[in-house]
């Protein structure tokens, strides 16, 4: 086994030395090749099509697993046959991180013969009658070859598994929630800039398992998502955060209070506003100022939604648009947002409950909400997190003061 191992790094060393650099990831050749794994994985691995799978393999295969040592073509085809395929109960499935992909063409005297594909993808266990849970995480390398037109795969490296049965974070987790009464958790691991694990305990609506991509509603875990993308306009220069925000919005409740005229989006951002959390927690359920702006620290979802008025006026498009085009679109979050689609969040949504485990209803906003109500899955906000530990979202300089501290709390 090792001796073959070694013989597999060797040849692919011996590509190595025929590659030009990575190419883009707009070019042709690797569209192809993302599309060509895609297909690979979904119809041979996910559903199982041993037909489809023994075509796109060459016949003389060569796998290399860390794990389950040197396989054959043969080989190959049995072990998935017996181990992927046999037990319809719990069916692994392979999902592969996009944003990880890289390719190299290979070339034989300025001809293009084939190419490297490399990435790393996640194994979920699909459970008859139960939700996908996130089974493990590794590295691929795949040499793909061309052969009358058709793309064979024809060595594969896959490494760097992790250990499944790894569970010291997540052991005795079950049990606590159910000793707590607590109905639903959802769960997600980022370790070194990377979601590594996603897992998704109890129910939809108390009685339906809730799959590992459920949407919850993640209630004041908006304001960071709307702050982002109010800071990603002043990072391209289009939003300036010292401006006052009277060109744009005066709430009609507080106009006649010329205290407005000092709020500011850095003061907004950072509960500096003088507003209460909500209006409709004053006996007169209107807006108005408790102290002077910019004097104090005090949290308030006001002050949120006053600021998306006036970047919404401002640039004359939705909070939902603008988050859409900074931070969603750009970050693959594609079950995220602040409006209620029924086709897409409807049966996968979980359900809240207060502390006598009375449910909530559910919040369907026709309005986006700067400061609550966002619906989005695990996996969707740790992209918005890593993005944030990353900076992929910020200029330098935005980014760097965003840090710094601007009002002293208790």
């Amino acid at each position: 086994m090792t001796r073959q191992f070694f013989l597999g790094i060797i040849i692919l060393f011996i590509f190595f030395g025929n590659l030009k650099a990575q190419i883009s990831k707009n070019s042709p050749l690797f569209l192809e090749l993302k599309k060509q794994d895609s297909l690979f994985f979904e119809r041979g691995f996910n559903q199982c099509d041993m037909v489809f799978l023994d075509k796109n393999v060459d016949e003389n295969l060569k796998f290399y697993h860390d794990n389950g040592g040197f396989q054959n073509k043969k080989l190959f085809m049995e072990r998935t046959r017996q181990n992927i395929c046999g037990n319809s109960n719990q069916k692994p499935i392979r999902k592969v991180i996009e944003s990880s992909l890289e390719v190299f063409a290979l070339y034989n005297e300025g001809k293009l013969y084939g190419a490297i594909q490399t990435g790393e993808h996640q194994f979920y266990i699909r459970e008859k009658s139960r939700a996908d849970l996130l089974g493990g995480q590794a590295k691929f390398t795949t040499v793909w070859t061309k052969k009358e037109g058709k793309w064979l795969m024809s060595d594969v490296l896959s490494y760097d598994h992790g250990d499944a049965n790894k569970r010291e974070l997540t052991d005795g987790l079950e049990k606590l929630l159910k000793d707590n009464k607590i109905p639903t958790l959802g769960l997600g691991v980022i370790e070194d800039g990377k979601l590594t694990e996603i897992k998704v305990y109890g129910t939809l609506d108390g009685k339906t398992r809730a799959p590992y991509n459920s949407l919850f509603n993640v209630a004041s875990l908006t304001k960071p998502v709307t702050a982002m993308t109010v800071l990603s306009l002043v990072s391209s220069g289009k939003w300036n955060l010292d401006e006052t925000l009277e060109k744009y919005w005066i709430d009609p409740e507080i106009a006649n209070d010329p205290r407005y005229r000092k709020l500011t989006t850095r003061m907004i951002l950072s509960h500096q506003t003088g507003f209460p959390n909500w209006r409709w927690m004053n006996n007169d359920k209107k807006l108005n100022f408790e102290f002077e702006p910019g004097t104090k620290y005090q949290y308030s979802g006001e002050g949120y939604e006053y600021l998306r008025k006036a970047i919404e006026k401002k640039f004359n498009k939705s909070l939902e648009e603008l988050a859409g085009e900074l931070i969603f679109k750009p970050l693959n979050m594609n079950d995220t947002s602040y409006i209620w689609n029924e086709k897409k969040q409807a049966g996968k949504t979980v359900i809240g409950y207060d502390n006598n485990g009375k449910s909530y209803e559910t919040v369907k906003n026709n309005t986006a909400s700067a400061a609550d109500d966002l619906t989005t899955s695990v996996e969707d906000y740790s992209k918005f997190l890593i993005a944030v530990m990353n900076n992929s979202l910020l200029s330098k300089s935005v980014f760097e003061e965003m840090k710094t501290k601007q009002i002293k709390t208790k």
